[in-house]
């Protein structure tokens, strides 16, 4: 059983509707990149979401996608996340959060790197960088940024997710935009 949400009673339909869409779709393709290549049976799938930011024009969702095959090592959980800036009506990916020519790749990848020494957390490989279209979810005044299982860390540590203060991009996010709102008092 996997849940979604559904975004309903917007004055604006379509706007409902394509938000509505791409949760489905998302969702969709999560469910194909767990179970489509597979030679084995799925014994359990199942996913639920969870709203991580609805306020300020800004809505920001997880979903969280579990899938465990037979004979199996053990299961695999997916998380992604979609992020929507009702102002402009379109989905923000990370870049889209940043002023024009900002490296913020540089600087979200410093400031997880201090976050990687300071909480001590077991890597695979040396962290360089996160990917410009790297996974994240805005929650209150907090940029988030995460990795799927075994990105850089080892199953059992489960998801690293690194949450980022507003504070600590001030000078390259787009003032205009999801984190520029969230930033205002």
């Amino acid at each position: 059983m996997v849940y979604y949400p559904r975004v309903t009673g917007m004055q604006n339909k379509q706007l409902q509707q394509f938000i509505n869409s791409t949760i489905v779709r998302q969702n969709q393709q999560i469910i194909n990149e767990q179970t489509g290549n597979m030679d084995t049976t799925v014994v359990d799938l199942y996913g639920y979401y969870e709203i991580k930011n609805n306020q300020r024009d800004v809505l920001s969702l997880s979903l969280n996608n579990y899938v465990y095959h037979y004979h199996a090592a053990h299961g695999m959980t997916v998380i992604k996340s979609l992020t929507f800036d009702l102002q402009k009506r379109r989905q923000v990916e990370l870049k889209d959060l940043f002023k024009p020519g900002s490296d913020y790749v540089k600087r979200i990848s410093e400031l997880i790197k201090v976050q990687i020494k300071e909480r001590d957390i077991p890597l695979l490989v040396d962290f360089k960088a996160i990917r410009p279209d790297q996974d994240f979810y805005i929650a209150d005044k907090a940029l988030i940024i995460y990795f799927q299982l075994y990105e850089i860390t080892p199953y059992a540590y489960g998801f690293p997710m690194f949450p980022i203060s507003v504070y600590a991009l001030q000078d390259i996010i787009d003032e205009n935009g999801p984190l520029g709102r969230m930033a205002v008092n």
